[in-house]
């Protein structure tokens, strides 16, 4: 299929896209690396009036570091940040999700703001963004204002954002010397839609004790979700082989999966579990390395 009968704006300032979105209301769409919407409109799933297509946007496209953390432009590439050494040594987590979205020339042309805003349930970056407390700069009409991303994400491809409103920002923490990361995904093939997958993040005292947990879990639910009792379980132990397999039948308990084509609510249950166990033993075992 083509897509419907549609107007094509592109503005040149933030301010002019946050006008025409303002001025159009629901009957208009951004377009930014178009890697979701694109299919969108050929299969005529979405049906917009008006495009307002961003990237003639100057500054939007940064990626800039800092002593804790990263900030990362609303027209920032996926590729720009998978092919940056500072996002392997500092996150291997947020380096091995990346990886791991759709395609090469996905990744090339897609952006991390983009794929925030679509907030499909099973996607790498809204994990990633949960796990790290990133903050979303959100503007609209009447300015700007900051949105943590546990906040972020409403529910099946449903965020906060308003109509009149675009994301401008995401800033990530790092997490902090002497932890381990670790993400892992299941799907059928390389760059299929993934049926469930985790992201762990772990920081151990002097004595082997973990002292920070957060564990994100996806597809499993409506929108990416904190193992919150699991990340509580962890604090204060040193972990065993058992201890993990009783903590990843913990996380079940953030779980709401839901039947679809490709697996049933019992299924990707299993396989979240899975991955929250194999996540937390790379992590953990990444953090004593570094801790050597």
């Amino acid at each position: 299929m083509k897509p419907a009968r549609f107007s094509y704006e592109v503005p040149e300032t933030v301010e002019e896209a946050v006008s025409l979105l303002g001025e159009h209301g629901y009957e208009a769409k951004l377009l930014a690396g178009g890697q979701s919407l694109i299919p969108l409109l050929s299969f005529r799933m979405a049906r917009p009036a008006v495009l307002v297509d961003v990237n003639r946007v100057q500054g939007l496209d940064f990626v800039e570091w800092e002593s804790d953390g990263v900030r990362i432009g609303a027209l920032a590439r996926h590729r720009v940040l998978e092919t940056d050494p500072e996002l392997t040594t500092r996150c291997p987590m947020a380096a091995e999700a990346l990886a791991l979205v759709g395609h090469v020339a996905i990744r090339n042309r897609g952006t991390v703001a983009g794929s925030m805003a679509h907030a499909d349930p099973a996607a790498e970056w809204p994990l990633v963004a949960l796990v790290l407390g990133g903050v979303f700069t959100v503007v609209g009409p009447v300015g700007e204002r900051q949105v943590p991303a546990s906040e972020f994400f409403r529910g099946f491809m449903t965020t906060v954002l308003e109509p009149d409103e675009m994301i401008t920002e995401l800033r990530l923490d790092m997490p902090r010397n002497g932890s381990g990361s670790a993400f892992l995904e299941f799907a059928r093939r390389h760059g299929d839609y993934a049926q469930a997958g985790a992201g762990s993040i772990v920081q151990l005292d002097g004595s082997g004790r973990v002292s920070d947990a957060r564990v994100g879990l996806l597809g499993v639910g409506t929108t990416p979700i904190r193992a919150s009792a699991v990340e509580e379980a962890l604090v204060g132990v040193t972990p065993t082989e058992t201890d993990l397999v009783e903590l990843s039948q913990l996380a079940g308990e953030s779980m709401a999966p839901l039947d679809d084509v490709h697996a049933d609510a019992d299924y990707k249950r299993h396989l979240g579990t899975v991955m929250v166990r194999r996540t937390l033993e790379t992590a953990l075992q990444r953090a004593r390395e570094v801790a050597v």
